[in-house]
């Protein structure tokens, strides 16, 4: 297990790309929960069909690395891998509006979806393996997140942390970033984006 005192400082970022895909793949094979989804439900605009639904999780990982490898081939899925010492140990997605459309079919989001005209990007997931949570790695993936969408013409960046944890199933992993996280990172609650049976969540906003 790495030192507690390891600065966030130590932590390389990499842009998901064909020459990073290995990396992505070693640390979504770790048996954390995420390998059967690969990071691909925010880029299905809703949940597959009855007939296309698979009946284990193994099943699922390898139908969701598959399409997850093809969206990286076409430049159509972005992401920053985290390292510590040449290992990944965290990931953030993010990427235009187009790419992730699931939000765009949520109820509750409809009346305070952006104009269409407006660059808006969407900053979805983290993940974090756990012998480094609560160590900087989600703010260090953040960070250099932000700093790609910069670099890429900026826009509207747009995020959905958790402000509350209604169950203890999840040991508060917060696959979707955590307010105080994004409010430290210059981001301004919109509004409340509803409860799931684990944590409640809220639209936040920050022009770049």
């Amino acid at each position: 297990m790495p030192s507690l005192e390891s600065p966030a400082s130590t932590y390389t970022t990499r842009e998901l790309s064909m020459k990073t895909w290995p990396d992505f793949v070693r640390l979504f094979s770790q048996g954390s929960g995420w390998d059967f989804c690969q990071c691909m439900h925010f880029h299905r605009p809703r949940s597959l069909p009855r007939d296309q639904w698979l009946r284990t999780r193994a099943e699922r990982g390898v139908r969701n690395r598959r399409q997850k490898r093809a969206l990286v081939e076409q430049g159509c899925a972005h992401g920053i891998l985290v390292y510590a010492k040449g290992e990944p140990v965290g990931w953030c997605q993010y990427g235009m509006r187009e790419e992730l459309p699931r939000i765009d079919n949520k109820r509750i989001y409809r009346g305070l979806a952006p104009d269409s005209t407006q660059k808006l990007w969407r900053i979805t997931c983290f993940a974090v393996l756990k012998p480094y949570r609560k160590r900087g790695v989600a703010s260090a993936a953040l960070q250099a997140a932000l700093e790609s969408i910069r670099r890429k013409g900026g826009g509207l960046v747009e995020a959905y942390p958790i402000t509350r944890w209604l169950s203890r199933a999840f040991g508060n992993e917060s696959t979707h970033g955590s307010e105080s996280m994004f409010m430290k990172a210059g981001f301004k609650a919109v509004a409340p984006f509803g409860s799931t049976r684990f944590s409640s969540h809220v639209v936040m906003r920050k022009t770049i």
